[in-house]
C-alpha cells in the first residue's frame, strides 16, 4: 500500500474518457470543494501533496476528500478512491462515536532518510480557519506503522482521520515537530484552474 502514494502520482495523463464515480454525486464534498466529473483530471500527487522534511525523515500528506482527487490522474483517481472505500468502516464508526460529524481523510506517509528514526503520528497538526487540528485516528496501511520506527529507505504510510472542517478552499498550514509547511496556499490556484479544465474537458468528451 504505500507505493499508492508515490507510484501513483507518476501516472500518464489519460483525460480521454470518464471515470464513472462509486458514490452518487452532490454539489459539495465535505470540505465544500465543488465536485467535478471523475476521471478527466490531470494533475499528479506531488503537484498537490504537502511535504516537510524534519531531521531524519520526510512527511507527505495528500488530502483525500472526493473534490480534491478527481482533479488528479485517473490512475491516481482509482488508487485514492480505493483507499477511501478501504477505510469507509472504521470512518462510519469514528463519526457515529462523533455524533455523525464529519471526517476528513488525509494519506500520510513517513519515509526515512536516516536508520533507526522514530517517528509520532499525533505530532501531525493541520491548522486551517484558525484552529489547530490533530488526528481523531490513525488508520495504519503499512505493517510496520504501529512501530513508529523507520529504517533508512523505509516508507511506513497511514490515513489520518480529522475533524471534517478542515476547509481545503482556504490556505492551511501543516506542522510536525519543529518543521511547518504552507505550500497550500500556492496550490490553491493551481486546483482551481484545474478544476475549471476538467469541467471543459468533461463537455468535449464523446457521448457513449
Amino acid at each position: 500500500m504505500a507505493t499508492v502514494f508515490f507510484a501513483a502520482s507518476c501516472a500518464p495523463a489519460q483525460p480521454t474518457g470518464g471515470i464513472a464515480p462509486p458514490v452518487s454525486s452532490s454539489a459539495h464534498d465535505t470540505t465544500g470543494m465543488d465536485l467535478v466529473p471523475a476521471g478527466f483530471g490531470t494533475l499528479r500527487q506531488d503537484e498537490v501533496a504537502i511535504r516537510l522534511q524534519p531531521p531524519g525523515l520526510v512527511v507527505r500528506l495528500l488530502p483525500l476528500e472526493e473534490g480534491l482527487i478527481r482533479l488528479l490522474t485517473p490512475d491516481s483517481y482509482r488508487a485514492l478512491r480505493d483507499l477511501q472505500q478501504s477505510a469507509s468502516r472504521r470512518v462510519a464508526e469514528l463519526s457515529q462515536r462523533f455524533g455523525g460529524r464529519q471526517l476528513s481523510l488525509w494519506l500520510v506517509s513517513f519515509y526515512g532518510v536516516e536508520p533507526d528514526i522514530r517517528f509520532s503520528p499525533m505530532d501531525v497538526i493541520i491548522t486551517s480557519t484558525g484552529r489547530d487540528f490533530r488526528p481523531v485516528d490513525v488508520i495504519a496501511l503499512s505493517s510496520g506503522f504501529g512501530e513508529q520506527r523507520l529504517k533508512q529507505r523505509e516508507t511506513q504510510s497511514a490515513i489520518f482521520v480529522f475533524d471534517g472542517e478542515i476547509d481545503l478552499d482556504q490556505p492551511l498550514v501543516v506542522r510536525f515537530l519543529n518543521e511547518q509547511n504552507a505550500f497550500w496556499e500556492q496550490a490553491l490556484p493551481r486546483i482551481e484552474r484545474e478544476r475549471a479544465l476538467v469541467r471543459a474537458r468533461s463537455l468535449r468528451a464523446p457521448t457513449p
